[in-house]
């Protein structure tokens, strides 16, 4: 579904599970930070909200979206961190740019979670300008950083589900 035809910020939560031990890496972008420390209060309101410690958050900045790949990598690889979530905003613009770095930034993000078997959560947004940027970080369409720390919390849920499953 298109996210103009959603709001990021409303999700079931009717089966979360407790998050309270739980720790949690939020990696935010320094490129259009206008936009991306609205994603960060997003995210972090959001894991505060359902039972994460603050002292269980830890916040990594990087130069821009490309970066988050790595910087994903490093703070997963920690055995102290259960999740990533990397959060990011390439606007289109008149260049082809975006195309390329949101490509290689969710790949990167991927194999980061394949690799080290931890939720590495998208948390980019690809608009076509500012206005759709700003309508996704607290605007008219909520927020994506609320969304992306729902999904960590849910996959870490999931993690625990098939990781406790035992054949009877």
């Amino acid at each position: 579904m298109a996210s103009e035809l959603k709001n990021l910020s409303v999700f079931d939560t009717s089966e979360l599970p407790d998050v309270g031990h739980r720790r949690f890496a939020i990696l935010v972008s320094e490129w259009n930070s206008d936009v991306t420390e609205a994603l960060y209060q997003g995210a972090y309101d959001t894991l505060i909200q359902y039972g994460v410690k603050p002292d269980h958050i830890v916040r990594g900045n990087v130069p821009g979206s490309y970066e988050l790949s790595l910087a994903s990598l490093w703070f997963a690889q920690r055995d102290d961190i259960d999740a990533v979530i990397a959060l990011g905003c390439v606007i289109q613009g008149e260049t082809k740019h975006n195309d390329y770095i949101n490509n290689a930034v969710a790949q990167g993000l991927t194999n980061v979670s394949l690799k080290t078997s931890k939720p590495v959560i998208f948390g980019v947004l690809t608009p076509n300008d500012q206005q759709q940027a700003l309508d996704r970080a607290g605007g008219k369409h909520g927020n994506k950083g609320d969304e992306a720390a729902i999904t960590a919390i849910k996959m870490l849920g999931l993690q625990k589900q098939v990781y406790s499953f035992q054949f009877k």
